[in-house]
């Protein structure tokens, strides 16, 4: 695929010395969804903010659709569309007036059918004459997304897009994504959901303290940071576990009733059948087993400690 987004080399430093960006690289292509995953301050939004060109960067290159942001600044701009974190227009539009006006803020001409268009698709129609005033914070947070769509950009900026909405607007929000992605729009999304970035992204990136730490494909994250746990629960309760089980390096619970085995699943190690038979050589009896596996959470919480 080819890409859409190049950042090179690109900083930011603000008065006084604080150092919000350091010396990011970042590819993202075409038609994808990449989550941008990091703690509060870790540089997300000023990211975002330059690229879309409300911040000056103080030193490093950005181009979108090979449009350089400073140099062909118009080229670039009109292939984004921004969401952000809060609603900043008037609260006495109405909501098709509302969405017609970004759209003409780009220089494209009033195309009233495109625009029921992303309505309908946003659950907004019914709405499209109610003042904004009087919409609900859901349908806010929808009005954000139809105004961001209104000038049909090429690349979307989802900052924080379900920050404090319920449960089934966020699952209507993916599904809108999704199908964004369908039609060829690549997408970059921040988020603190972290199952929203499991459910959705191609390629996760983590930022902290102004830096990319990692980026790398979900399904390879997840499989090369991702460890496995096999519990085995006892029939009676174990004071040790014996040396004959050592080389298994099992975690034995509170009350001695269950035995848990973790292992990376990346690396070669003693098999769960080699186990259990273990576990009947040493005359232990069990009565249940379980598995679970890290979830994207566990590695980004992983990740930011380290």
């Amino acid at each position: 695929m080819t890409t859409m987004l190049s950042v090179s080399h690109l900083s930011k430093i603000y008065e006084g010395g604080f150092t919000a960006l350091k010396d990011i690289n970042l590819d993202i292509r075409r038609g994808e969804i990449f989550a941008l995953l990091g703690p509060n301050g870790a540089g997300k939004t000023t990211l975002i903010s330059i690229i879309c060109g409300l911040v000056n960067a103080s030193a490093g290159k950005v181009t979108v659709g090979g449009h350089d942001i400073v140099d062909d600044y118009r080229a670039a701009r009109s292939l984004i569309g921004l969401v952000p974190q809060e609603l900043t227009t008037d609260a006495f539009e109405t909501v098709f007036s509302a969405v017609s006006f970004s759209r003409g803020l780009f220089g494209k001409a009033p195309d009233p059918a495109y625009i029921e268009k992303v309505l309908r698709s946003l659950s907004l129609w019914d709405k499209r004459n109610n003042k904004i005033m009087t919409l609900s914070g859901g349908m806010k947070r929808r009005l954000l997304i139809a105004k961001a769509l209104s000038h049909e950009p090429r690349m979307l900026f989802l900052d924080e897009p379900t920050a404090g909405v319920d449960v089934e607007l966020r699952r209507d929000m993916w599904n809108l994504v999704r199908g964004l992605r369908e039609d060829g729009v690549t997408i970059l999304l921040t988020t603190h959901y972290i199952e929203e970035a499991e459910e959705m992204a191609d390629r996760i990136g983590v930022i902290r303290k102004g830096e990319i730490i990692l980026v790398e494909n979900k399904a390879t994250l997840m499989h090369q940071l991702g460890k496995k746990q096999l519990t085995v629960h006892l029939q009676t309760p174990l004071d040790a576990v014996p040396e004959s089980l050592a080389a298994y390096a099992l975690e034995r619970g509170e009350d001695g009733h269950a035995l848990t085995y973790t292992y990376d699943t990346e690396r070669e190690h003693p098999g769960i059948t080699d186990l259990l038979a273990d576990l009947n050589a040493a005359g232990i009896g069990f009565k249940d087993v379980n598995t679970t596996q890290s979830s994207l959470e566990d590695i980004f919480v992983s990740l930011v400690k380290k």
